[in-house]
């Protein structure tokens, strides 16, 4: 029997501040749990008695067979999917070399879960395995982040700090993107293999101290250009444009 203690811990991780002192984080339903699993310690699995059957090489400090009843109670979603799994935290040390090896995404206050979680998956589908978030984007452990991500967070890596030193200790020869109305037209630049994408908030764009440390400004244009049109994109819809541009280009070298 699920005990109500587990319970209410389950739903108290629903909470940044709870999931921080604990250093812990929750994620639901079959692919994303199997997804984690190997990348992640996991210390409780809450799963149907049909999940932990074909699961037996699962490995957790402590494993709960439970009804459905007991499942729905301890979701976070709307409708249970056969196993629930808390897992720690990873520790991601601020590194800034990497912009000038790998092809980097860096977020600017990014709110909204979903986008955040949608731009972790597009990363891990594009090879692109760092993003930087500045301090103010939305929680990557927030079960809403952790959904619309898909498993992509297995394999790719963020770090949450200040944007503009981010920036401003970088190498003057690498090249720092990002997307404005008077930008270049992305297809018709030579992009590069590597460097740092800025894509930014979505209602304010890219903040004014970040975009003063921007070298390189493109524009995703519209078809056709003299149309009339929507004032901007989703900042996942951009990102996932301007990243398949970007590999585009390289895959053709």
């Amino acid at each position: 029997m699920l005990s109500k203690a587990k319970i209410k811990y389950i739903h108290s991780l629903e909470l940044k501040k709870k999931r921080k002192e604990e250093h812990v984080f929750v994620a639901e339903g079959p692919k994303l749990v199997s997804d984690l699993f190997g990348y992640f310690r996991c210390r409780l699995v809450l799963a149907l008695p049909e999940w932990l059957r074909t699961h037996s090489e699962v490995q957790a400090d402590e494993i709960v067979e439970v009804t459905y009843d007991e499942l729905a109670r301890a979701s976070l979603l709307k409708t249970p999917q056969e196993v629930i799994a808390v897992f720690e935290q990873k520790e991601y040390i601020w590194d800034i070399s990497f912009p000038s090896r790998f092809l980097c995404l860096a977020l600017d206050d990014i709110q909204d879960p979903g986008n955040l979680g949608t731009i972790i998956r597009l990363a891990d589908w594009f090879g692109i395995e760092h993003i930087y978030c500045s301090s103010n984007t939305v929680d990557l452990y927030s079960p809403k982040v952790l959904q619309a991500s898909m498993g992509g967070l297995a394999r790719v890596n963020l770090y949450y700090g200040s944007l503009p030193q981010l920036i401003s200790s970088l190498d003057k020869s690498i090249p720092v993107y990002g997307t404005f109305l008077d930008g270049e037209n992305m297809y018709t630049q030579s992009l590069s293999q590597y460097g740092l994408i800025v894509m930014g908030n979505e209602g304010k764009g890219i903040s004014h101290d970040v975009e003063a440390l921007i070298n390189k400004r493109l524009y995703i244009p519209n078809y056709p250009l003299e149309r009339e049109t929507s004032e901007s994109l989703n900042v996942a819809v951009a990102t996932a444009i301007v990243c398949a541009e970007f590999r585009r280009q390289v895959s053709t070298l």
